[in-house]
């Protein structure tokens, strides 16, 4: 879909399951169009501002060639839904009759974690297209902790590539308009991609002439009306979205990020990391084991966990 072209709308016809690895509970759902979508709700506790950041970064990544799913527009009715078992699930989709954003599913792909990270190639100009399109809508949600990426497809003759997902915490400055600064420069030290050796320099020069005003309009017109509340009127915030983004593009100098530790400089730092935090626990404690989570070998991939 071309940039400017109003998303898609589709209507959910059955609730799948919900994912539980976020704080937003998205949920799989199948609808009208016999696609799936991983979708994020307009009632959960990130609110709205969560969905106008994933529409205009989403569509970013997509315009300048990074691999991101297909945004829909899903009109959702919670009776569909009403076999989820848990109670705080069922008031999520109460608050979010109506329009919510549907993110195309991806089967079988995998979590971009740290032990994928260890055999999977990323090369140097890829990974700092990433890092600049996360550095201008100030993205600082894709870390070495929790990345926001997938590998997919995992089987079959095609070469598994990076996917973009779950931008819902980009765009910070509009948590706070009256307090932005369009040349502010962000922590990217520990980006998901930074041990790979990201050529920002070289993607800010590809990529910042290409993030015009026209663009950035095309882009935002695509967020439904009822989103964008922080104005007067709908056009007032598209119009402050396009501003400040395009100033930020044009001040490129100030915030490009350009040192990045090596994996030896992130591990040493992580374990003198976790050694504060043992020093300060009593000696029964040290002994708990970590019950957070499964090892990666044993999680399920099945679900991208968005």
């Amino acid at each position: 879909m071309e940039p400017g072209t109003a998303l898609r709308e589709v209507t959910a016809t059955r609730y799948v399951t919900p994912l539980r690895s976020g704080g937003s509970v998205p949920g799989v759902v199948e609808a009208d169009d016999l696609g799936t979508y991983v979708v994020k709700f307009t009632g959960s506790a990130q609110g709205r501002k969560a969905l106008v950041a994933e529409v205009i970064v989403g569509e970013l990544a997509r315009a300048l060639g990074l691999r991101f799913p297909e945004l829909v527009l899903v009109h959702f009715d919670p009776v569909i839904a009403d076999s989820e078992p848990h109670q705080e699930v069922r008031e999520l989709h109460g608050a979010s009759a109506g329009v919510n954003l549907g993110m195309d599913y991806l089967p079988g792909a995998k979590d971009f974690t740290p032990e994928v990270a260890e055999t999977f190639r990323v090369d140097p100009l890829e990974a700092g297209r990433i890092v600049w399109l996360d550095a201008l809508t100030a993205n600082v949600d894709r870390t070495v902790h929790s990345s926001n990426l997938m590998v997919w497809p995992t089987l079959g003759t095609v070469p598994p590539r990076l996917w973009l997902i779950d931008h819902g915490a980009a765009l910070v400055f509009h948590h706070r308009w009256d307090g932005s600064d369009p040349e502010k420069a962000y922590d990217f030290r520990h980006h998901a991609l930074g041990h790979y050796g990201p050529d920002v320099r070289a993607a800010d020069a590809e990529l910042a002439p290409r993030v015009t005003e026209e663009l950035l309009r095309a882009i935002v017109a695509e967020v439904p009306d009822a989103w964008l509340t922080d104005f007067a009127s709908p056009g007032e915030a598209r119009e402050a979205y396009v501003t400040y983004l395009h100033t930020r593009v044009r001040a490129s100098a100030a915030w490009l990020p350009t040192e990045f530790p090596s994996r030896a400089e992130l591990a040493a730092e992580e374990a003198r990391r976790a050694a504060r935090t043992q020093q300060g626990r009593p000696n029964w404690l040290k002994r708990v084991p970590d019950l957070h989570g499964k090892p990666a070998a044993e999680q399920d991939w099945s679900v991208h966990l968005g």
